[in-house]
């Protein structure tokens, strides 16, 4: 049996047919905005690495979630910057706490129109930059940091968080959060488990963004950028410890891991879209080497593609307003 010859592109010949056929589309609900909130910050303060972001104050943090609401974005994860860090990152489980008190300040302004998410980490709490506490001989120690994890994460659900997402990397942190929040009466809670989290390179313009304090590096705890299968290790852990979303950062120099993690997974998968990547774009569109939109557009795509049923990218807003208006 013979069949007439297939031409593809007669479903390329116009943005009609384009659209008919498309198999991959973004839509603003699938979107979070990642945010920072300084402590004590009177204006915005602009991120120099990171064109068109800036820390937030506490009242222009509740004006941008409600911005979120009203453009549709699945969320808003929040990163805190405090004035003052220790050892112990105390800052981290303080109620009073910039984090803590942001979520609730947010959580206030936009009800349930808006998922409030926070990060779970210590790196902006403490003087030395890392995820964790550290041991006497200068080693991140593992268990002692999953106790404060547990009071991190209550403290936060307490203040209105929607979402946690568990992001040092630590042996067991997910099952000791879930137990935790279960405990103390935050089974709704979700978790969204930074479950193949790379040490990466481009990460520089995130640690301006958090006035981070680290003095070399986190390969001790987070994943070497040369592994492939250890990533489904990782992923399968956090799912039996009952992550309820797994996701894989950074994300487009790791396209292969997230297609990796999206056919292993059965719980949602996200793709974080990093400062690094964000500041490669604006620097390349800056001096016209790209289309500054359509490169967004195509970058975020491309994660979708790959598998991300959620991205955090720092053009949520910018990305749900030009999807609003090519509607």
């Amino acid at each position: 049996m013979s069949f007439p010859t297939h031409r593809p592109r007669r479903l390329r010949r116009n943005p009609a047919v384009r659209a008919l056929v498309a198999e991959t589309s973004i839509d603003p609900a699938q979107l979070i905005l990642p945010a920072f909130v300084r402590e004590g910050a009177t204006e915005d303060i602009p991120i120099s690495s990171m064109p068109g972001v800036s820390q937030h104050t506490r009242d222009s943090l509740k004006a941008e979630a409600v911005r979120c609401a009203e453009a549709g974005i699945g969320g808003l994860m929040l990163f805190g910057v405090p004035a003052e860090r220790d050892a112990v990152g105390s800052g981290a489980t303080d109620p009073h706490g910039i984090l803590n008190v942001a979520i609730e300040d947010v959580k206030k302004e936009v009800g349930d129109d808006l998922l409030i998410m926070g990060d779970v980490c210590l790196d902006e709490f403490t003087d030395h930059g890392h995820c964790g506490l550290l041991a006497p001989d200068g080693t991140v120690d593992n268990d002692a940091t999953l106790a404060v994890y547990a009071d991190m994460a209550v403290a936060q659900a307490a203040a209105g968080a929607d979402v946690l997402g568990p992001s040092g990397m630590m042996d067991g942190q997910i099952a000791v959060i879930r137990q935790a929040l279960d405990e103390a009466g935050y089974q709704d809670t979700i978790l969204m488990a930074y479950a193949a989290k790379y040490a990466s390179a481009f990460y520089g313009p995130f640690r301006e963004a958090v006035d981070s304090q680290l003095k070399g590096d986190r390969r001790t705890y987070q994943m070497d950028p040369a592994n492939r299968r250890e990533a489904l290790v990782e992923v399968e852990a956090d799912l039996e410890e009952g992550a309820d979303i797994v996701m894989v950062k950074p994300a487009m120099a790791y396209m292969d891991i997230l297609a990796d993690v999206a056919a292993f997974s059965p719980v949602p998968v996200a793709a974080y879209q990093i400062s690094g990547e964000y500041a490669m774009i604006e620097a390349a569109a800056a001096n016209g080497w790209i289309d500054r939109k359509a490169s967004i557009l195509e970058s975020v795509l491309g994660l979708r593609r790959a598998g991300a049923d959620q991205v955090l990218t720092y053009w949520s807003l910018e990305i749900a307003q030009w999807l609003k208006e090519g509607k």
